[in-house]
Parts: structure tokens; C-alpha cells; sequence
């Protein structure tokens, strides 16, 4: 056959062979995700209007307050499971949720001004501390080295506090003469805090000093209308703010530019957590149906990341004596 036949021939051949290159091309490509895009997690009224937390634990658990009735903490697991998963004692009822350095659970409870710690592995709860002085213990920030700090709103004066509670339960007024503090954020590197006001529709931060003492307050922004609820900050220091009233969830940089404001059923989103398989699922408490909202986002959140962190750790001091033996 003349060569050129042969050349005609392959030609033919690359040509049909481009589609079907073009279509494996784009079946192998991964589809694009869909970020900031609010959807549902639990069906409507699973919990009470006093809905809020969250926190989620290093193997993905979603714990919210007052899941089917007031006075319980509900366990949402990663594959859709709901449970009620601790009952609280008295007439104790909590609000904020943190895990600890060593995954303990802490529990703001607003009614007996308490401060809970929970075994997640026994349920076994304990006061962590107790202040009389307190209004209300609402929502907790906790730093790398388990000191806590809890907003202490009133509602009825429009005015608030915030307290800081050292890993030893000792129980010190951090900030007094406030607006009516609610959501409360550590900044990663430990330097920063958060506090918003929810009916002022301020938002501050103060400088953490070595003693754990509040310095330098500056003003990071004002809201022109709706309120403020929880807050969390991603790994890169960026704060998702609940905006109470607004429907919405505001992303924020540490200097208090708006990057993104994304809309959530219900108009009374309450508080927000990471988690997911890789820290980048928001969980929101949503108060007009009673239900755990989620979308995705493009950054790990904080907290999620140092629970994998001690994931890691605890897996290693477990494997370390077996190494040592099989020596």
C-alpha cells in the first residue's frame, strides 16, 4: 500500500480517537464542588427551639443541644444517625459546646451557671466550675491549652460579661460593662479574642495576654441591622458569624472584611461548627424549625483540625509501646 494510503488511514483513526479521548478526559475530571450552598441534615422540630452547640468530635459525631427536649445533648453520627445522647441533670439545661485538647467535652449550662465537663467515652459528667455571679453562661471559646471563655450575656438589661475559665476550674471575670455578649472565638494563634453583641451588632477583639488576662479592645465591625449569634473561625483565622434574625452566615477575614455571606433556611441561624470528612462541612443550628443545617466551605475549621490532631496523637502513644516491644 503506498505510504500515503498509510498516512490517510491514520488520520482517519486519530480523528475518531479525539472524542473518545475528550470523553475519557472529562470522565476522569472530578465534578466540581458546590460551596456555601445551605441544605438540610435533620428533619424539622428533631430538635427544640433551644437548639444550639455544635460541636463535632475527631471521629465526625455532630453533637447539638436539646435534641427531642430540653435538658438533653443529641449525637448526630456521620452517616445520618440521631440519638439523644446525654440527659442533663436537675434543671440544667446547655448552651455552648467545645471539645478540649484531649477531646473532653465542655458544656455551657445556662441555668445552674455551670461549667460541665463530659467523658465522651463513659458519659460521665462532672462540674468543671460553677460561678453564682454569672448570668448566664451562653457560648464557649476554648484556647490550645484548655482555658476556656464564656460569654455571660443578660438579656433583660441588654449588657454582659465574659468569664475565663483555667483548666483548673478557676473561675476569673475577664471583661465587665459589656453589650449583650453572645458569640465568643479564640483566633488560631491564641492572640486573639472574639466577642460579638448581639443587640448592639458589634463585634470586638481583644488582645490575649500570657496571663490569659483582655487587652487592647478594637472594634472589628458593626452591623447596620440583625443580630449576632455564634462564631467559629476556620484554620486560616477567617470567623463564620451566625447573623440571628438575617437568615444568613457571614465569613469574615481576621480584619473584619465580609467574603462571603451565605443564606440558610430559617431566619434564626443560632450557631455554627466544622466537621466532615475534612473539617470543610459547616453544621448550623437552625431555632425556627428546629434542625441542623450543613454546607460546604473551602477551608478546614479550626477546631476540626486540632481533633484530627489528637486523633493522630492518641494513635500514636497507643502504637508506641508495641514498637518498642517487637524490638
Amino acid at each position: 500500500m503506498p505510504r500515503s494510503r498509510y498516512a490517510l488511514r491514520w488520520l482517519r483513526a486519530a480523528a475518531l480517537a479525539l472524542p473518545l479521548v475528550g470523553l475519557t478526559a472529562c470522565a476522569s475530571q472530578p465534578a466540581r464542588e458546590t460551596l456555601f450552598l445551605a441544605t438540610t441534615l435533620t428533619a424539622p422540630h428533631s430538635f427544640t427551639k433551644g437548639i444550639e452547640g455544635p460541636a463535632v468530635d475527631a471521629d465526625g459525631n455532630v453533637y447539638a443541644v436539646n435534641f427531642a427536649r430540653q435538658q438533653t445533648i443529641g449525637k448526630v453520627s456521620p452517616d445520618g444517625k440521631d440519638e439523644v445522647w446525654l440527659t442533663l441533670p436537675g434543671n440544667s439545661i446547655a448552651n455552648g459546646i467545645r471539645f478540649g485538647s484531649d477531646g473532653q467535652m465542655y458544656l455551657a449550662d445556662y441555668v445552674e451557671h455551670t461549667i460541665y465537663k463530659v467523658d465522651p467515652a463513659t458519659r460521665a459528667l462532672s462540674i468543671h466550675a460553677r460561678e453564682p455571679r454569672m448570668s448566664q453562661p451562653n457560648d464557649i471559646a476554648i484556647t490550645a491549652g484548655d482555658v476556656l471563655y464564656a460569654s455571660d450575656p443578660n438579656w433583660k438589661d441588654n449588657t454582659g460579661r465574659v468569664w475565663r475559665i483555667d483548666p483548673d476550674g478557676t473561675v476569673t471575670l475577664a471583661l465587665d460593662a459589656m453589650g449583650t455578649a453572645n458569640g465568643i472565638e479564640v483566633s488560631p494563634d491564641g492572640k486573639t479574642l472574639y466577642v460579638n453583641e448581639s443587640v448592639q451588632r458589634n463585634l470586638w477583639a481583644y488582645t490575649i495576654a500570657a496571663d490569659g488576662s483582655l487587652a487592647n479592645k478594637r472594634l472589628l465591625i458593626k452591623f447596620d441591622d440583625f443580630g449576632m449569634d455564634g462564631m467559629r473561625v476556620d484554620v486560616d483565622g477567617n470567623l463564620y458569624v451566625t447573623r440571628y434574625g438575617k437568615g444568613t452566615v457571614v465569613k469574615l477575614s481576621p480584619a473584619g472584611k465580609v467574603l462571603q455571606e451565605i443564606t440558610v433556611p430559617g431566619a434564626k441561624p443560632s450557631n455554627i461548627a466544622f466537621g466532615g470528612p475534612d473539617g470543610r462541612t459547616a453544621y448550623v443550628t437552625e431555632v425556627v424549625q428546629g434542625r441542623l443545617l450543613q454546607f460546604r466551605v473551602d477551608r478546614p475549621g479550626l477546631e476540626w483540625e486540632r481533633g484530627q490532631q489528637r486523633k493522630v496523637n492518641a494513635a500514636a502513644a497507643s502504637a508506641a509501646p508495641a514498637s518498642i516491644s517487637g524490638e
